[in-house]
Parts: C-alpha cells; structure tokens; sequence
C-alpha cells in the first residue's frame, strides 16, 4: 500500500538544482523508515483524487498561497478531508498543513507577525504530552522553517502541539492520525542553507544579516524525526495492519 506524496509546489530552483524536488528531499529524509518508494501526485495539474491504495498522505510546502483560492486547492482540500474521514495517515507540511487547516474549518492569513525562515527554537506545549508524535520531544527542538502565511483560527478539535514567538500554530493535530506541521521536516542544513541564499534580496531588503543566518543554519535531527515517527508508527502500521 503506496505512501502518496501530494506534490504541491517546488523547491526554490537553487535548491532544485542541488537536491532535487519535495519527493525528493522526503524520501532522503525517511532514509530507511520506508523502503517502499514514494508515490508523487502533482495536484496543480492531476485532477486531484484520493487513491483508493493510499496507505498515507504527505502534503508538500509551495510557494502559493490559499488566498489564490486556485481551483487545485479547492478540490485537493476535498481529497484531505476524505483522507481524515477515512483515518488515512496524512501530514500536511508548510502549505501543506495550511490546506490541512482551511479544509478541515479554519482559516489561513498572511502571518501579521512576519516572515519566518532560518533554524529556529521551537516549543513544545504541554498539550503534546501524550501525542504519539511529540510527546517525546523536549520542551525546545530545533527546525528549519521558511514561511510566510499562517493557520490563523484552527478547526474544531484540533490540538496544538509547538509553537514558537511568530508563530502560534507550529505543529497540530487535526484528527486521529492527521497532523500538520508550519516547520519543515524534510529540509537539512544544505537546504535550508539554499533556501536563505535563494531568498539573499528580500532578506537583505528587510534588514536581515543573511550570511549570520546561513552561519546558524543547522540539522535538526528532532524535527526530522517527526516525519520518520509518522512514517513508522502510522503509515507502515497501517500496512501492517
């Protein structure tokens, strides 16, 4: 039973060129958590579906933004809320989460706190204790982040996990087996170094100091350990089950 990677958007073309696409950068970071390939299907131009073989669903980030209201994103959020329905396993990563969010009842904005990029401290809240993927967690882990929109009101029932001084919504559960993350697990220090050179102008045109950023850019083996927890908890657990 195939692990879905619905392909949302690229990577920046520097870090294209480097690494590879999101399907790409997934499967690098589950390593040996799942060995049976990754199935990509790009829903900007797939008419968007929910496989009927689905063992798990991975949302990719993009550089789009729901306030497009794009007809893609539309009808993908129908397949994620089918996939919820059905307790198919689903992590919803940068974008990903924020359709996770919209679909599922609340409501994403342009952050008013700014954009976030670069390692960042993250915290884990107290309501995450008995959460099989961050309960574990220290209080603080570090992740590589780049965004700049925001789930601003969550959905009914959802719980949230991480947070960090912009953003309050870092990491939250929506459902039984459906989680979204603001963070990016998938990206290591080589990429979240790509991403900051990618974005050196505007970054430099807000005042930042881009290279002390790439200087303090780093792995954060926590934050990617969420991916291969879902992978091996959920996903092959399903497949096993």
């Amino acid at each position: 039973m195939p692990l879905y990677v619905l392909v949302t958007g690229d990577p920046t073309p520097l870090v294209r060129g480097m690494r590879g696409d999101f399907t790409q950068l997934f499967s690098d970071a589950l390593g040996g958590a799942w060995r049976d390939g990754l199935v990509a299907v790009d829903v900007r131009t797939a008419a968007p579906e929910l496989p009927a073989d689905a063992n798990g669903l991975i949302v990719t980030g993009s550089s789009s933004h729901l306030a497009e209201r794009a007809p893609w994103m539309l009808s993908t959020q129908a397949v994620l809320r089918e996939a919820v329905a059905k307790r198919i396993p689903t992590l919803g990563v940068c974008f990903g989460h924020q359709l996770l969010g919209e679909a599922l009842g609340g409501t994403c904005v342009r952050n008013p706190r700014g954009r976030e990029i670069g390692t960042l401290p993250l915290e884990r809240l107290e309501s995450a204790a008995n959460d099989p993927l961050f309960g574990e967690l220290p209080g603080v882990f570090e992740a590589n982040v780049t965004h700049l929109d925001t789930v601003a009101t969550l959905p009914p029932g959802a719980t949230i996990l991480a947070r960090s001084p912009l953003e309050s919504h870092h990491a939250v559960r929506f459902g039984e087996v459906c989680w979204g993350v603001q963070f990016h697990p998938e990206i290591d220090r080589e990429v979240m170094c790509g991403y900051l050179e990618s974005r050196r102008p505007v970054l430099s045109d807000e005042g930042r100091d881009v290279d002390a950023m790439i200087e303090g850019a780093r792995e954060t083996p926590l934050a990617r350990g969420i991916l291969r927890t879902f992978v091996e908890r959920f996903v092959a657990g399903r497949a096993r089950g």
